[in-house]
């Protein structure tokens, strides 16, 4: 049946895994074994599959092996509803990532265009009581699975905005020099607005129509401070010419989809998302993920890989095998993490299970039977 899963998957010079081979077969996979094994490293290679610097954030030169610092690569086989891609990409030592998609030398935004990929990280967990950098680019993150353009938008406007915030330090004041980056910003600024909040739109739909364990969420775009970002063209380019005294003062753009913040309320009790317990939260985490996948299966045809790190760990057992009856049911190829098989005891046979030991400092991947 089409849809979009790996079918394929190397790792080579990767972080712990000096060389790691795994056939796939659609189905989800759970990855158990001790803590620093390597599970979550399989995790960072697949999210190298999609546009950005991966679930942690990292540069090409940190993800090489060590010591022998050759450079890294990932590849894969990729199903894409239809179709079947072939897709590489490596960097040695510190220079740019690379990608070839059969074959063939292609930016990384061509990645969101035949991959759908998500993931949730423990580091994520404490996502609505931190600063708002992070719940943008979570935002961001779920924009661009149903926009794969989004990407291109951000860069235009952080480039432009770059651009005149050395105008503003410097303090150049000649109107000239600023009219052509406000309307770059403008331009991008107004792209991005209205592809963040398209998402929001889908991600209610597909919450309002879901019957899941996990709690609704009722999201909202704000600027950072509380305020309204405006969301035409012409009216962000009046924001930016209107608000460059006060950027002079500060030294720095003020206004603008960078600072947005993502607000979530958690509707059955009608509470703040971080006025919420520590498991709330991370329910309200999963159940976005969650709606976002759903919205995806409709919208591209096919729901997204999900990479879940250490999931399963911080559930209770009703919830542990909830959240496998929504993966299940949604038909999704989702990676998880755990400590021992034991956590994805519910799953059974719709699983495939993969144990991962360290030796040496090296880790070893197999496929188990549970």
């Amino acid at each position: 049946m089409p849809g979009l899963a790996l079918r394929e998957l190397t790792l080579s010079h990767f972080r712990s895994h000096k060389l790691a081979r795994l056939s796939l077969d659609g189905r989800p996979v759970a990855i158990f074994g001790p803590n620093g094994a390597g599970k979550t490293n399989i995790l960072e290679a697949i999210s190298f599959l999609s546009p950005g610097r991966g679930l942690r954030r990292a540069g090409p030169d940190e993800v090489s092996r060590k010591p022998e610092g050759l450079g890294w690569k990932v590849t894969a086989v990729l199903q894409s509803l239809a179709q079947m891609h072939e897709i590489e990409t490596f960097a040695e030592g510190a220079s740019t990532r690379t990608v070839r998609i059969d074959d063939k030398a292609a930016p990384q935004t061509a990645l969101g265009r035949i991959a759908r990929i998500l993931w949730l990280v423990p580091s994520m967990d404490r996502l609505w009581i931190e600063g708002a950098e992070g719940r943008r680019r979570f935002l961001d993150r779920m924009t661009l699975s149903f926009e794969p353009s989004h990407a291109e938008a951000v860069l235009t406007y952080e480039k432009a905005m770059r651009e005149r915030n050395r105008l503003l330090k410097d303090q150049v004041r000649d109107p000239a020099w600023y009219m052509a980056l406000e309307a770059q910003m403008a331009r991008a600024g107004a792209n991005i607005q209205s592809n963040r909040i398209g998402a929001l739109q889908r991600l209610a739909a597909a919450q309002s129509g879901a019957e899941t364990a996990f709690p609704a969420a009722r999201l909202t775009l704000q600027d950072s401070d509380g305020g309204q970002i405006p969301e035409s063209e012409d009216a962000l380019k009046a924001a930016f010419e209107g608000g460059r005294r006060q950027d002079l003062y500060a030294g720095r753009t003020l206004i603008g989809p960078h600072r947005a913040d993502l607000a979530a309320v958690y509707v059955a009790k009608d509470v703040e998302a971080k006025q919420c317990s520590t498991g709330e939260q991370k329910a309200l985490l999963i159940s976005l993920i969650l709606a976002n996948a759903r919205a995806l299966a409709e919208d591209f045809g096919a729901p997204p890989v999900l990479l879940l790190d250490e999931v399963a760990a911080h559930l209770d057992a009703g919830r542990r095998a909830a959240l496998y009856d929504e993966i299940c049911a949604i038909g999704a190829q989702a990676w998880m993490t755990g400590t021992g098989p034991e956590l994805f005891k519910d799953l059974g046979p719709r699983a495939m299970y993969l144990e991962v030991t360290e030796v040496n400092g090296t880790s070893i991947v197999k496929e188990v039977a549970i």
